[in-house]
């Protein structure tokens, strides 16, 4: 078994193969981040470590964007990936005494990380949920476009600039035509993955879940395979952190807030609908308030038991 660590950055991906876990002894290589040259890439893991494709394991941080390309090529020629998450890395990296920090020094930290730590197996999405996730995405982003227009056409219009609406209203007439395409697209898009629209169907059931709420939640609960609704909230970030040492610190709890922070924002706006409409979140709150938590942390934990019953 041979471990690689991959730094990877948008322009180039530097490796790192772990020769000898106890000496630290590696040897090192930078390629290009481009598809064509993965070949290459592999071609030198091989040569240099010996080892078949099945017993090479990589890996590499949740870098954006950037890493992504990479990882599904790998795990498609048969390697054993690892998506580690940078915050771990960052810690590991300080326990290890590491004080600077490049490109060549992360790979190499990443290849001590996966012959000390034993991470969880990467298994990418599967399609249908990684295209969903991506029109999900996009359908947010043109709702921000719309909005932002939106509050400069009330600027405009109380400054009786007539010349500036025009062209306000050309534009949002242009983005609410391309938001309605991709919403039929997302409608499309579940028609022809049955498993995913009745999913969705049974989301929206849960009081206070609507449209876009059941969306981002089906995108998140298919993303991976959770072992339990604990496991759910956790990777949500929507499980309590307590900081308490001795007798003298006792802060306050906080929520994580790991994970993608537009499915938060969604969240709270639904617990705030659930508090009138969803008897078992309002029947929570107003316990937690009564038992003396703070409404912020009430919520939180409405947030949390959204995504226990989803």
């Amino acid at each position: 078994m041979a471990v690689i660590g991959i730094d990877v950055s948008k322009q180039k991906i530097d490796c790192a193969w772990l020769r000898d876990v106890a000496t630290g002894k590696v040897k090192t290589r930078v390629f290009p981040n481009r598809r064509q040259v993965f070949p290459r890439l592999l071609e030198w893991l091989e040569h240099q470590t010996g080892e078949p494709q099945d017993q090479l394991h990589v890996l590499m941080e949740a870098t954006g964007i950037y890493h992504e390309t990479l990882a599904y090529w790998l795990h498609a020629a048969g390697i054993q990936v690892y998506v580690l998450n940078p915050a771990q890395v960052r810690d590991f990296s300080r326990s290890l005494g590491v004080r600077g920090k490049t490109d060549k020094k992360d790979s190499v930290v990443l290849a001590q990380y996966g012959a000390t730590q034993r991470p969880k197996a990467w298994q990418p999405e599967p399609e249908e949920v990684r295209k969903l996730k991506a029109l999900a995405a996009r359908l947010d982003a043109l709702d921000k476009d719309i909005q932002r227009e939106r509050n400069r056409r009330e600027k405009a219009e109380f400054a009786m600039a007539t010349d500036i609406l025009r062209s306000i209203d050309d534009i949002l007439m242009a983005l609410t035509r391309e938001r309605d395409r991709l919403q039929q697209e997302v409608d499309d898009h579940l028609d022809q993955h049955p498993g995913l629209k009745q999913d969705r169907a049974l989301l929206q059931t849960i009081p206070s879940v609507g449209p876009a709420v059941s969306l981002r939640l089906l995108a998140m609960l298919r993303s991976r395979v959770f072992e339990s609704a604990r496991q759910a909230a956790a990777f949500a970030g929507l499980v309590p952190v307590s900081w308490e040492s001795g007798s003298s610190v006792r802060g306050r709890p906080r929520l994580s807030k790991a994970g993608n922070p537009k499915l938060r924002q969604s969240l709270y706006m639904a617990a705030v609908v659930g508090l009138r409409r969803n008897p078992d979140i309002s029947a929570l709150y107003q316990r937690l308030i009564t038992n003396g938590k703070s409404k912020m942390a009430a919520l939180g934990a409405a947030m949390r038991k959204l995504i226990h019953i989803a």
